[in-house]
C-alpha cells in the first residue's frame, strides 16, 4: 500500500493515529490478515481489541490484543508469579496476536514502532472501557527467522526466552507447529510484575480476579475418576422431568469442554 500525497517518513509518523476497528470494518480487518499476515489467520482467543493506524484515512496498519497463552515458562518466570495467581490473574495479560504493517516497511522504517506505542499508550485505558478491568503487562511472539522485534525492542519490550514451539488448536489444546518464537514482554505499568505476584493486588484491580476459583486443588492421581468425582456432587435439581443424572450431564459438558467447546 503506497501513501498518496505523503512521501516523508517524518510527515507520516506525525499524521498516524490509532483508533479501534469499527464493527463494519471487520470484514476488511480480516481479509487484510488472511491474505497479508503471514499467519494467514484473523482468528483469535477470548476477549480482544483490534486496532487501525490510519493517515488520511489510508490504513498503514492493522493490530490485535486477545488472550494470552495459557502457559509459558518464560512468561511465568518473568512475572515470578505462583500457579494458584496465574490462574486467577492471567486476564490481566493481553497477547498482541497480530500485527500486520500494511505499508512498505523499508520506505518507513520507523512506523511500526511508533504505531505500536500509540497503542500502547490507551491499550489499559481502552480495555477496561470494553471488558471492565485495565491489563498490567502486554506479550506477543516473534517468529525471528522473519523478523528481528526490533519495533518491540523500540518499544521497551523484553525478549524473554525462546517457546518451545506449540500453538493453540482449541480453547485448551496445543499442537506443536515445530516453529519456537521469541517471547517479548512488557508493563503497561510501573511495578506491574510486582503487582501481579505479591499477595494481594491493588483495591482497583481486586475486582477482576474475585469471580475467578483458581487451578484445580487436586492432582490428576487423586481424580481417579471424573465420573466418580462428579457423583459426589450435591444435585441441586428440582421437580419433575429429570431424566438424567447429573453426573452424566456433567460429565458430558466436560467431554465437550475439553475437545473445545466453548457454549
Amino acid at each position: 500500500m503506497v501513501l498518496n500525497a505523503i512521501a516523508d517518513e517524518v510527515d507520516i509518523l506525525q499524521k498516524v493515529t490509532v483508533r479501534l476497528l469499527g464493527e463494519h470494518e471487520i470484514g476488511q480487518f480480516n481479509y487484510y490478515l488472511e491474505t497479508e499476515h503471514y499467519l494467514e489467520s484473523s482468528r483469535y482467543a477470548g476477549q480482544a481489541l483490534r486496532y487501525v493506524a490510519e493517515v488520511a484515512g489510508q490504513w498503514l496498519a492493522l493490530l490485535t490484543f486477545s488472550a494470552p497463552a495459557l502457559h509459558l515458562k518464560a512468561r511465568e518466570r518473568w512475572i515470578n508469579w505462583s500457579p494458584r495467581q496465574r490462574a486467577r490473574r492471567l486476564g490481566l495479560v493481553v497477547n498482541n496476536s497480530r500485527f500486520l504493517v500494511l505499508s512498505e516497511r523499508q520506505r518507513y522504517p520507523n512506523l511500526a514502532s511508533r504505531v505500536l506505542g500509540l497503542v500502547l499508550r490507551r491499550l489499559s485505558a481502552d480495555w477496561q472501557e470494553h471488558w471492565g478491568h485495565p491489563v498490567l503487562v502486554v506479550e506477543s511472539f516473534v517468529d525471528e527467522s522473519k523478523y528481528r522485534g526490533t519495533c518491540y525492542r523500540a518499544c521497551g519490550f523484553q525478549a524473554v526466552g525462546i517457546t518451545e514451539g506449540f500453538g493453540r488448536s482449541s480453547r485448551d489444546f496445543y499442537e506443536a507447529h515445530g516453529q519456537p518464537k521469541q517471547l517479548y514482554l512488557r508493563e503497561l505499568r510501573p511495578r506491574a510484575r510486582q503487582q501481579l505476584r505479591q499477595a494481594r493486588l491493588p483495591a482497583e484491580l481486586a475486582a477482576a480476579e474475585a469471580e475467578i476459583a483458581g487451578p484445580c486443588p487436586f492432582r490428576a492421581p487423586a481424580l481417579e475418576s471424573l465420573l466418580a468425582q462428579l457423583g459426589t456432587l450435591r444435585d441441586g435439581r428440582r421437580g419433575h422431568g429429570l431424566r438424567h443424572r447429573q453426573r452424566f450431564v456433567l460429565a458430558c459438558a466436560a467431554v465437550c469442554t475439553l475437545m473445545g467447546a466453548c457454549g
